[in-house]
């Protein structure tokens, strides 16, 4: 049995809507993690790491402190809890819940507010206060604003007069009878640090190192490798067609005549592509699965 290691780096988890994508992303990127249905002490199997689940919401804050030595949450939440954390990555990737988020204005369709100068005085329901008061403010406007406990689209108008709410697509906004006027922040999943945790070296290398691998497995998400034996005289024009991620690997065969070719391209133009490889010349082309590219 190994030897418990006395270092220990402590990660916060987001818990809610980050959290089953989070676990995939931790899967890719080659950690067996698993999160018990009634516990908030995820297991992992590296012994460097403890792992806590905590509210997006409440993340960035508990790092501020020093409770977390790192933690992964939402670039608003960041900004909503008015923290001063070290941003190490932007972890924004093509799964549901970690991509690009907009914080935006919305109000009933027949409202007569149509830009922020017509917020004045009005009456404001959201769940990040601070950053609609910081957006209020830049925009020379006052108003009431008001913490929603959620259910926030439904306000309009009765409760209030305008919600700035989060969406992804708008759908909710729009089945609400809700029109968006303004955006007021893009927001990410981030991964970010304790400033003094970070100065420690044996923290700063472990955290770089994970960070190598997550980002790793997001770079290689919507890409795959390639490989193909191409006659050596149809060489340039296979490679005309690559659009590679570096530059190719080209390997003699036993056979002088040929060379293997190895690269990665975007999974979504293999379709169009196999088709001119073989034109082209190429034979015996392969397409692999990757779950990490390291640039």
């Amino acid at each position: 049995m190994s030897r418990r290691s006395k270092k220990r780096l402590r990660l916060g988890l987001p818990k809610g809507s980050l959290q089953e994508t989070t676990q995939k992303l931790f899967t890719r990127a080659g950690f067996r993690l698993r999160i018990p249905s009634r516990s908030y002490y995820p297991e992992i199997d590296d012994e460097e790491l403890d792992c806590i689940l905590i509210r997006s919401q409440e993340m960035a804050r508990y790092v501020d402190q020093g409770v977390l030595d790192a933690g992964i949450t939402g670039l608003d939440w960041v900004i909503e809890n008015r923290v001063k954390v070290k941003e190490l990555a932007d972890l924004r990737a093509p799964w549901p819940n970690y991509g690009p988020v907009r914080w935006v204005v919305a109000v009933k369709n027949n409202s007569k507010i149509r830009k922020p100068k017509d917020l004045q005085g009005k009456r404001i329901a959201t769940e990040v206060v601070y950053l609609t008061q910081r957006y209020l403010k830049s925009h020379g406007v006052k108003a009431e604003v008001e913490f929603s406990w959620g259910a926030t689209e439904v306000k309009p108008p009765v409760l209030a007069d305008a919600i700035i709410d989060v969406t992804e697509t708008g759908s909710s906004l729009r089945t609400n009878d809700l029109r968006i006027i303004d955006t007021v922040l893009e927001s990410t999943p981030r991964f970010i640090a304790n400033r003094e945790a970070y100065t420690d070296a044996w923290k700063k290398r472990k955290m770089e190192r994970l960070l190598l691998l997550l980002t790793g497995a997001i770079y290689a998400v919507d890409r795959v490798g390639l490989m193909m034996n191409v006659p050596a005289d149809h060489l340039d024009k296979v490679l005309s067609l690559l659009p590679a991620l570096g530059t190719p690997t080209i390997s003699h065969l036993a056979d002088d005549r040929w060379v293997a070719i190895n690269t990665v391209i975007e999974e979504r133009i293999v379709k169009d592509l196999f088709p001119r490889l073989s034109e082209a010349g190429a034979r015996a082309i392969v397409e692999y699965p990757l779950n990490k590219i390291i640039e």
